[in-house]
């Protein structure tokens, strides 16, 4: 093993579940939620990337696969936001704000060949925006409905200003769901000074140099954060027009 790879054995299993045995454990101490939670998400999390690990190989072999691993990424993304905002029906409407996030972010890095054009490249990248398309959804969408239920009397004053219900709705849930966009900002901004994010370290395993492995990081974090104000611009005007979630 070199100085720059993990290894696999016994040791990594011991620290994997001793991580996982102290997050649960300080969840339930703190009375923060269930600790199984935290255990479930570890142990789903190392299931899928063992799954992921043994099929991206194959995936990463045509544009036909690579493309069908894309669209199941966006289904579960789509689906995992839509049951932290909602558990009716309407929660499926998640697939808008997500899509419309990631396609013009993901299209204009591709078109303008900012981006490889080669599924090695691609999927990745997606994967990243879908991801963070898929935490903003689901922030400013609990946000946006929290803020409405705690604010109603606000929001019935509004009503009888003569406003209608869709900026009503906008002028109360608004702001707080505008605070869904914080962890990306704060990551853009501490970017290097705080972290080092995975695309920044991954080119350099990869062997690139330090100035490459800094325009990749700059490009997918910029990709990102205008991918997740996206996200939550269309989430509000969803929640504002009643089309997600319970009001």
């Amino acid at each position: 093993m070199d100085g720059t790879s993990i290894s696999v054995g016994p040791v990594f299993f011991a620290a994997l579940a001793a991580l996982a045995v102290l997050g649960a454990g300080v969840v339930g101490w703190a009375r923060l939620g269930p600790g199984r939670a935290v255990l479930s998400a570890s142990a789903r999390a190392a299931v899928q990337l063992a799954a992921v690990s043994a099929i991206i190989v194959v995936v990463l072999r045509s544009w036909w696969s690579a493309a069908a691993f894309i669209v199941v990424m966006y289904v579960v993304a789509a689906f995992t936001s839509a049951r932290r905002i909602s558990p009716r029906r309407t929660g499926w409407v998640t697939v808008l704000p997500i899509g419309l996030a990631v396609v013009p972010a993901l299209g204009l890095l591709i078109a303008t060949r900012a981006l490889p054009r080669t599924p090695l490249a691609v999927l990745p990248t997606a994967g990243i925006l879908i991801g963070g398309a898929m935490t903003a959804t689901g922030l400013a969408g609990r946000r946006a409905l929290d803020e409405l239920r705690l604010r109603h009397g606000e929001y019935e004053a509004a009503l009888a200003l003569g406003f209608v219900n869709r900026d009503a709705a906008l002028e109360v849930c608004r702001p707080a769901a505008g605070e869904a966009l914080i962890p990306a900002l704060d990551q853009t901004r501490t970017v290097g000074l705080v972290t080092l994010p995975g695309a920044f370290v991954g080119v350099l395993l990869g062997g690139a140099g330090p100035v490459q492995a800094g325009a990749t990081q700059l490009l997918i974090l910029v990709a990102l954060l205008a991918a997740e104000a996206v996200a939550i611009a269309v989430t509000v005007a969803l929640v504002a027009r009643g089309r997600l979630g319970e009001r």
